[in-house]
């Protein structure tokens, strides 16, 4: 199947599960699928920068990278529809709520490490694509933590995509313009 048919796809399938928990991307109204789309954005700009990359894998991951975690998806599903190789990248992304908040990104950060560097891609894509303004009720310690925790995973991922990278390095910079 061809990558854009894929993307179709798979598109689908996240709008709806995230349609059905009416999400949306936090300090706005916009539809959560705005974000899906924006890191699947990241992930096909950053396979025309880098050799030997499964774009079409990697679209499908960062489509559906939230869906385990915000929807009401379970794990067979995603293996039913998009295969096990997915469903683990998905799986990896997700956090473990029996966790610490601090424990758990270490913790997922841990498992993404264990697979194929297009799922490291997606994890670097969805910070660089968080980086945005920050939601208007977020203070100043907050602010400060999101942006120490993307310093970790650029550090954490580091090898796993060289473009991503720069591109979230560039982000962790600009972010100080939004701490006071």
């Amino acid at each position: 199947m061809n990558t854009q048919t894929l993307y179709q796809e798979t598109i689908k399938f996240a709008t709806l599960k995230h349609l059905d928990k009416e999400q949306t991307i936090p300090g706005t109204n916009l539809p959560y699928v705005v974000h899906l789309s924006n890191v699947a954005m990241e992930i096909m700009l950053a396979s025309k920068e880098t050799t030997d990359f499964d774009v079409s894998f990697a679209i499908q991951v960062a489509l559906l990278h939230d869906t385990l975690e915000d929807t009401d998806v379970v794990f067979d599903e995603l293996v039913t529809a998009f295969g096990i190789e997915v469903a683990e990248g998905v799986l990896a992304l997700t956090k473990n709520n029996n966790l610490s908040k601090e424990e758990a990104m270490l913790d997922s950060l841990n498992r993404i490490q264990k697979l194929r560097k297009e799922v490291w891609a997606v994890k670097l894509a969805d910070r660089i694509t968080n980086l945005q303004s920050p939601p208007s009720y977020w203070d100043n310690p907050k602010k400060i933590k999101y942006q120490q925790e993307a310093k970790i995973i650029v550090e954490k991922l580091k090898g796993g995509n060289e473009y991503l990278e720069k591109r979230l390095l560039m982000k962790i910079e600009n972010y100080e313009t939004y701490i006071d």
